[in-house]
């Protein structure tokens, strides 16, 4: 391996991908139930879904904020 992570850092890490995917499964599953309950695009349904497709968005962008924190002391030491 080319970064020696700390313990700590491995679970911030597993916990932030788990954080994506988890929400993800639930923006699939919401997506899902909408569309086999209002099968016509209805506003309500568009705003819930734009919803739930928003907070993996900002999962996804807090997990990038978090995974440049954790690396980018081991990239500048890397690279020395």
């Amino acid at each position: 391996t080319y970064f020696k992570l700390s313990s700590q850092e491995w679970m911030i890490l597993i916990m932030v991908v788990a954080m994506v995917l988890i929400l993800e499964l639930i923006n699939t599953a919401i997506e899902y139930l909408l569309d086999l309950l209002k099968p016509r695009l209805h506003h309500h349904v568009l705003l819930i879904k734009d919803a739930t497709a928003g907070a993996v968005l900002v999962s996804a962008l807090a997990a990038l904020v978090i995974g440049t924190i954790i690396f980018l002391p081991h990239f500048r030491d890397f690279l020395k």
